[in-house]
């Protein structure tokens, strides 16, 4: 499995989905994995690669893309492991083959004062912020790879590096976090 020599990981290639609600930092988290050795591939990249970016939805202005359709056109070529470490960022990242999954979260609250700040549309923030709540990316959870969420709340993008890091040269452990973050039960405490 890897290591990290120097602030660098090294060793055996794999490929790590980053995933999560938009505005939970996961472009921030993957330009710094960059700088530690990581190669990083956006889901949009991959689908524009393989002839699947679609057009934009009318409704809310984000890109439609098939991500069944690209798993199965990256299960060919992606059996061959990368030299490197390899990030793939993007809220879809989880539905293609990767070799194991980090999940960004954010409290629903701060989530909504982030996308606002991005002058989402008013419907977008509202529905990124559900899908936040009832843990969106969680619930698509499939066994079988490693697996884990981070909040990013408060924590800035350094320290969560720092844990994904830390968690990759223990081996992927846990393989699994169960139950994961309950922003209900915590908003209910």
């Amino acid at each position: 499995m890897a290591s990290i020599r120097a602030g660098r990981i090294v060793d055996e290639g794999f490929r790590l989905a980053l995933t999560g609600t938009p505005g939970t930092g996961k472009s921030t988290v993957a330009g710094l994995l960059s700088e530690i050795g990581f190669d990083v591939l956006t889901v949009e990249s991959l689908a524009e690669e393989n002839g699947l970016k679609g057009d934009l939805d009318p409704a809310d202005g984000t890109l439609v893309i098939d991500t069944d359709a690209l798993h199965g056109a990256l299960l060919g070529p992606w059996q061959t492991m990368p030299v490197g470490p390899v990030v793939v960022d993007g809220h879809l990242s989880h539905h293609l083959p990767c070799d194991a999954v980090v999940v960004l979260r954010c409290s629903p609250n701060v989530l909504e004062s982030r996308l606002v700040e991005r002058e989402y549309h008013r419907e977008k923030v509202q529905s990124n912020c559900e899908w936040e709540l009832i843990g969106g990316a969680w619930n698509e959870h499939e066994e079988g790879f490693p697996w884990i969420e981070f909040d990013t709340t408060a924590s800035d993008a350094e320290s969560i590096v720092a844990s994904i890091k830390g968690w990759i040269v223990d081996g992927f452990k846990p393989a699994s976090q169960s139950p994961g973050i309950d922003w209900i039960e915590r908003m209910g405490n």
